[in-house]
């Protein structure tokens, strides 16, 4: 084994990142006393209760404490309107600030990464994966297992409105269902919960936080890791900026990126890996031309269609009500239910956007409130939310560098309905809103659209595409820009054993190895990528 170079504290592996993929990674490797492992977190202690009472991510996004608080470029599809692009600023990254919704995506997606020649990644191989670590209420059963440390819940509080609109769905053809995750999710169900008795269950609180006492682990928070270390087209470590000052932290066996889809593009591009034209630009010394780097960019845009009721509750009345938060207040503090035990959406739908379609490939969120985005007052009138995404967008985007400051925030083009396809989708999604929300089920409450507005014709294919881009907004789902491929790929980044091409040393093990995007949310099947991840890294060991 080459040795490392450099001063500093030496480990068998290190670890960029501790949030959902970086938590498994410290977990699983780390459990053979006779290896040293360091996780750095740039981010700090979740020792804050707004990342652990379910409803904090309300204060959680967009305040510096709890988020990164990025923002996209202007977006042409978005008519030129920026994003807030959220991500984790603590132990246990996104999970700790996300819906905290189980969703592993559809067994075609995992059979289309096999079938691009990614051997192992196939349905029936990631599957057993997800159980692996489930601690799952409908488990032990042939789909979900029991007694691992993802703990997945039922959600403690139900709406009669949510129940309605899972009626009209039924009446529109899209048939209830009660697990999501057994390959096939088309159906309307509530979401199962990443949570315990009433509270959040982050991957930190689920992998890294029980081992925290191994004396062969050591986690490190508030390091920035500004550069991975490289001789001789090996990684040998990494230099970290910290409250002290910079430190080098030495890796014997493999640096391991696990910063997610825009910190480990951002952190290869800052070495010299990555599109060598850019590097140049920035600044930057090119050590390996990759130019899949930071590009491959896909994510989620969620269309907020909102509609006003009556007769009928929704959290809205009882946000503006004294007694009523006053109530929710109560009844979490004494049973753990209630209002604050909320994941941001509650009720889920997978339908196809139209008939051409081969399996379901849009999402709705349904929610019993309303707001103009996180961070605002709930909207005064009783109200919920239809919000709608494309599974498989065809539009893809890029990370890439500001400059060479590796402390400054990454430029990010997610280029949102990019392609003909994906505005075609997203008018045909508002019109399938529009359709279960005109069903029976829903009439004695008399809807009525607030946004888009019924000024938008379903007639009108270019108002449709406009309004989809004056409404839409990312869902917090960033993949793919490290994406794994065959030698052969010129964009491909890692190989199908998440190991980075022309570089000894170093994977990549997060969401953003994912070639597409999985047709659901994307927090479990990241933390199911590091589980496989940690398994390859400690047979290739072994090798």
């Amino acid at each position: 084994m080459p040795q490392a170079t450099g001063s500093g504290e030496t480990y068998d592996y290190v670890i960029v990142g501790a949030g959902s993929a970086g938590c498994v990674l410290a977990n699983r490797l780390s459990a053979d006393p006779n290896v040293r492992v360091a996780v750095v977190e740039a981010g700090g202690r979740d020792n804050w209760i707004w990342f652990h009472i379910p409803v904090g991510y309300l204060f959680a996004i967009g305040n510096p404490r709890a988020d990164w608080c990025f923002k996209t470029e202007p977006e042409p599809g978005l008519n030129g309107r920026a994003l807030s692009y959220p991500r984790g600023k603590t132990i246990g990254g996104s999970s700790a600030i996300n819906a905290m919704i189980y969703m592993r995506g559809q067994a075609a997606d995992y059979d289309h990464w096999r079938q691009l020649g990614l051997a192992g990644w196939g349905w029936e191989d990631v599957e057993p994966l997800f159980k692996a670590h489930e601690d799952h209420f409908l488990g032990p059963n042939p789909h979900h297992g029991k007694g691992g440390e993802w703990h997945v819940e039922f959600p403690r509080i139900t709406w009669p409105l949510l129940d309605v609109v899972r009626q009209a769905a039924d009446e529109d053809g899209i048939r209830a269902i009660d697990d999501f995750n057994t390959g096939d999710n088309e159906g309307a169900s509530y979401f199962h919960v990443n949570q315990k008795r009433g509270l959040r269950w982050s991957a930190a609180r689920g992998f890294l936080k029980p081992v925290l006492n191994r004396p062969n682990l050591d986690l490190i928070t508030t390091g920035h890791v500004e550069k991975v270390l490289v001789h001789e087209k090996r990684a040998t470590g990494i230099r970290v900026r910290g409250k002290d000052g910079l430190r080098t932290l030495n890796a014997r066996r493999e640096v391991i990126l696990a910063a997610g889809a825009l910190g480990s593009p951002q952190l290869l591009m800052l070495s010299g890996i990555g599109p060598a034209e850019h590097l140049a630009a920035k600044g930057i010394d090119v050590v390996l031309d990759r130019p899949g780097v930071g590009s491959n960019l896909q994510d989620h845009l969620q269309l907020r269609l909102i509609y006003k009721v009556s007769g009928i509750g929704t959290l809205n009345q009882r946000y503006h009500s004294l007694f009523g938060r006053m109530g929710m207040g109560v009844e979490y503090a004494l049973f753990r239910r209630g209002p604050l035990t909320m994941a941001p959406s509650q009720m889920g739908i997978f339908t196809k956007s139209g008939p051409e379609q081969e399996r379901a490939n849009i999402e709705f969120h349904v929610q019993p409130l309303s707001l103009d985005k996180f961070g605002e007052p709930l909207h005064r009138y009783p109200a919920f939310t239809m919000s709608v995404c494309n599974l498989r967008p065809t539009s893809r985007g890029t990370i890439r560098l500001k400059g060479p400051n590796p402390l400054a925030p990454p430029e990010i083009r997610p280029n949102y309905l990019d392609t003909e396809e994906d505005r075609k989708v997203a008018a045909d999604s508002i019109r399938v809103a529009r359709r279960i929300v005109g069903q029976p089920a829903l009439r004695p409450y008399h809807p009525e659209e607030m946004l888009p507005g019924p000024q938008v014709s379903d007639t009108d294919e270019a108002a449709l595409a406009k309004a989809a881009g004056d409404v839409g907004t990312t869902i917090f789902h960033p993949v793919g820009t490290a994406k794994m491929g065959l030698p052969s790929d010129p964009l491909a980044v890692v190989d199908e054993r998440l190991r980075v091409f022309g570089i000894a040393g170093l994977r990549v093990v997060d969401a953003s190895i994912m070639p597409a995007i999985v047709s659901g949310n994307t927090n479990s099947p990241t933390i199911m990528i590091a589980e496989k991840g940690a398994r390859m890294i400690l047979e290739d060991a072994k090798a």
